[in-house]
């Protein structure tokens, strides 16, 4: 089979500050901006990289009822509901640049003991963003 990953989602409680981050701090290339309902979908990614990630209100989908909201929204603020695995050659100067920015950090530069050196951040949702070293 000839598959790749097109887009991923990543639920956001505001979303100027979704795009703040992605855009002006990750640097990631805006793709679509839709509103609709008194919702914003918002889509990024790498520049030169076909995939993306479309950052969601989590209250867009019918199926979830008020009560699940309210859990998902309690999960995404301790960043257990969602998370995302970016990776760099530049570990220290990308750490350094989303700590200078302000972003959460939840854990700097660190040697795994299962081979990966990696640090994470929280976006403004809350969610968890790892970003693994390429050696």
């Amino acid at each position: 089979m000839d598959l790749s990953i097109h887009y991923t989602f990543l639920p956001h409680l505001d979303p100027d500050a979704s795009l703040t981050f992605y855009r002006d701090t990750l640097g990631f290339e805006v793709r679509n901006d839709v509103g609709y309902d008194g919702m914003r979908w918002i889509t990024v990614g790498p520049a030169g990289q076909s995939t993306s990630l479309v950052l969601h209100p989590p209250a867009a989908d019918p199926g979830v009822t008020e009560e699940e909201r309210r859990v998902i929204t309690k999960m995404m603020a301790k960043g257990t509901y969602a998370g995302l695995t970016l990776a760099t050659r530049d570990l220290d100067g990308v750490f350094a640049r989303l700590e200078a920015s302000g972003a959460e950090v939840v854990q700097e530069p660190t040697e795994q003991p299962y081979g990966v050196r990696d640090c994470a951040f929280r976006d403004p949702a809350g969610n968890l963003i790892r970003i693994n070293e390429l050696r």
